[in-house]
């Protein structure tokens, strides 16, 4: 802590980054709302997008993108200052996955898409948005993480990625390509992907709770999980310049894939008479298909509008067989299919030189449909009244919103927004129907100081609303009965309890106050500061309770999600990188071309209905590290690197009966780059202690008050990957 403050006072000097990662201009359809009366034409970096925004932001290039040559998105995100991967996506600020906001290109992620399934060939830059903004939605209590995928080229440009990771049984490959072409008016861009997967965990599962004949009994598992399949993405995109004032873009996206999973377990009664977890056999396909058209119209020099539609498909289906003793003991098989359509728009007014005015809206309609059907191993169906009966369910989503972003001085930036979203959804079972309605008024603002226009260091601070919408699976009234207690004449247990939604469920608010320090080094160097605080209501927690419930004669232990209490979070991030020389240059001032980069970020949370200590919000660390570097050898065309990740272990009462506790995690990234001709760049990376699509290795301890416990260790191999870049 003590280097990091030392570094701080003499931060100066101009950001040289232009170019840094090769940026070009933003991406189409996540223009800035602000309208310029002068066209930039030359290129910017990342570090100079961060410092114009008019919020504070994290913008990553190509440089970060390609640096470990990653097959998966969440790979790259793992690394990034603030954020950590664990089950459930990208988390921010420690806290869960449904506290971040996911955009793609500047709209909420689709329906059923994961990070995982996008490799980073496809993306322009990476966006970590700390607080809300107006023309944004506001469901991002954590923040915002926005994926801008690469636009079309002004010129004729052709790529291809090829690369090969180990997987359990053999190497798996992926290939990405793109082609883009302009002429005249039209620019076309083609980008491929196609890519599989083979990954292995090992885990062991520790139990103690009541046995088959209700008595106390302990148990040991040791398991095989093995992941497979394939899949590919496609994302066409066209841009038509009409004329000088108007433009048109269609940008769609393609993907499939195909997976399968498997669960093998050896057990072991050490005492009593335990129930074990079954073995699995699943896959399973998805499908995802989304096309979104734009038409920018400027009226004049101080006017302008942009007008959006889209469409959106998922469709998903799956086969699952519980297996004991290889006999099949349940069975479930179903299908997904979601379709959603937008239409948005916005107009914004230039008042003055650097002052601009935006109003829009934003309108979403979506259409669920979920048939799944769950038989015991005799073929007879479990809770027939539930099970094999049709659900469909609407949501609709309606936003409008007001921004007035001013540039009063060249030390002063202001942003002052209003945003009402309403969402309001409606759910059929075959039994009733389910009718949810929720609507937030987000007040926003945001200001920068520069302390000095011609210096690079700058104050910046926001007082936000925000919140997170319930899912419309967390309010589904329809059981789902636990795997390993199927016989609803009896009794199940605390830690195997059946699953019920709540269709009862209101928004978490959160009202928060976000200020930072950042000050731009020479070399595309930066150090900043940020602390953060929320306050949130609502908060949703899922509880386990004995009932006695429709579906059973005997009672059942039940979890559910409920509005549970009010919370308050709050941290402190750094981050610092920059070339060594120049941020330690009594020690490396002889050292050329080695880069230095390093995060970390401390936390803490209480929830007010639980009693402390360790009362914090689900998933949230107390702190977390990362640290890492490159360095170009000298006199040869290579550069290597590498980053080690940190999370100490903690514990989190969850309810009054129950606590969780989670182990140390470590993470290391290396990798080497090396051009072997002037147009192909040879990659090789490793990791270990990190799984591809989960949590990382490690283990986590469920304990109740009554003594019962169930503890689960996971261990995933170290990966390899090798790529080569080849410009066509």
């Amino acid at each position: 802590m003590a280097v990091l403050w030392s570094i701080s006072s003499p931060l100066s000097a101009l950001a040289q980054d232009v170019s840094m990662g090769g940026q070009t201009e933003p991406a189409s359809g996540t223009q800035p709302s602000v309208i310029q009366r002068v066209e930039i034409v030359a290129k910017q970096g990342s570090t100079e997008l961060r410092r114009a925004a008019s919020v504070a932001k994290q913008i990553y290039g190509r440089e970060e993108l390609d640096r470990y040559g990653d097959t998966n998105t969440l790979d790259v995100l793992r690394r990034l200052p603030g954020v950590n991967v664990d089950t459930g996506g990208p988390r921010m600020r420690g806290l869960g996955a449904g506290y971040t906001q996911i955009l793609i290109n500047g709209d909420p992620a689709p329906q059923g898409f994961n990070l995982d399934q996008l490799s980073p060939s496809q993306i322009e830059r990476i966006e970590v948005i700390k607080a809300a903004t107006a023309d944004q939605s506001t469901q991002a209590i954590a923040g915002t993480i926005n994926v801008i995928l690469k636009d079309t080229s002004r010129r004729s440009l052709s790529n291809l990625r090829l690369g090969l990771s180990n997987g359990s049984d053999r190497p798996v490959g992926n290939l990405n390509y793109a082609i883009s072409e302009s002429s005249g008016p039209f620019n076309i861009s083609l980008p491929v992907s196609l890519f599989e997967w083979d990954r292995q965990v090992r885990n062991g599962v520790d139990r103690q709770m009541a046995g088959t004949d209700g008595k106390t009994a302990v148990s040991e598992q040791l398991g095989t999980n093995t992941s497979w399949g394939w899949g590919y993405n496609v994302a066409p995109r066209f841009n038509y310049k009409i004329s000088d004032e108007q433009t048109l873009s269609l940008a769609t996206f393609f993907q499939k894939g195909y997976w399968n999973y498997t669960t093998d377990f050896a057990n072991r009664a050490i005492s009593g008479n335990p129930v074990f977890d079954d073995n699995a056999i699943q896959n399973g396909f998805w499908e995802n298909r989304r096309g979104n058209l734009t038409w920018i119209h400027r009226f004049s020099e101080d006017q302008r509008i942009e007008i959006k539609a889209g469409v959106q498909q998922f469709r998903s289906g799956f086969d699952l067989n519980n297996l004991r003793a290889n006999i099949t003991q349940l069975k479930t098989n179903g299908n997904n299919q979601d379709d959603a359509y937008t239409q948005a728009g916005k107009y914004s007014q230039l008042l003055g030189n650097e002052h601009t005015l935006t109003a829009g809206w934003d309108l979403e309609t979506r259409e669920r449909q979920e048939r799944r059907t769950t038989t015991d191993g005799a073929g007879l169906a479990l809770l027939p009244a539930f099970e094999g009966q049709p659900f469909e369910a609407q949501m609709r989503r309606q936003a409008f919103y007001i921004q007035d972003e001013w540039e009063i001085s060249p030390q002063w930036q202001l942003y002052f927004g209003l945003r009402n979203e309403r969402i309001a959804s409606e759910s059929t079972n075959g039994l009733s129907p389910v009718v949810n309605v929720s609507s937030v008024l987000s007040p926003l603002a945001h200001v920068t100081y520069k302390f000095d226009p011609k210096r690079k260091d700058m104050v910046r601070a926001s007082l936000t609303r925000s919140y997170k919408a319930p899912g419309l699976n967390a309010m589904l009234a329809r059981p789902v009965i636990n795997a390993s207690y199927t016989n609803t004449f009896q009794t199940n247990t605390y830690l195997s309890p059946d699953r019920l939604g709540n269709p009862a469920l209101t928004p978490e608010l959160a009202t928060g106050l976000d200020i930072a320090y950042e000050n731009y080094l020479s070399n595309d160097g930066i150090f900043s500061v940020g602390l953060f605080h929320r306050n949130l209501t609502n908060v949703v927690r899922n509880t386990t309770e004995l009932r006695q419930v429709s579906w059973a004669s005997a009672p059942r232990w039940v979890t559910q999600p409920q509005n549970f209490s009010a919370a308050v979070t709050r941290g402190v991030e750094f981050e610092l990188r920059g070339s060594a020389g120049d941020l330690l240059p009594q020690v490396f001032s002889n050292v050329k071309g080695l880069n230095l980069r390093g995060s970390l970020s401390l936390y803490s949370s209480s929830i007010a209905a639980l009693a402390g200590p360790n009362n914090r919000l689900d998933g949230q660390q107390p702190w977390s590290a990362n640290v890492g570097f490159d360095q170009r050898i000298s006199g040869l065309p290579l550069t290597v690197g590498g980053n080690l990740s940190f999370t100490p272990g903690y514990d989190t009462r969850q309810t009054a009966e129950q606590w969780l506790t989670r182990s140390v995690s470590r993470g290391i990234d290396l990798f080497a780059t090396m051009p072997i001709s002037p147009i192909m760049m040879l990659r090789a990376a490793a990791s270990a202690g990190v799984q591809q699509f989960g949590p990382p290795n490690g283990s986590t301890l469920i304990l109740l008050a009554n003594g019962d416990y169930t503890r689960t260790d996971r261990y995933a191999k170290p990966q390899l990957n090798l790529s080569l870049d080849i410009r066509l």
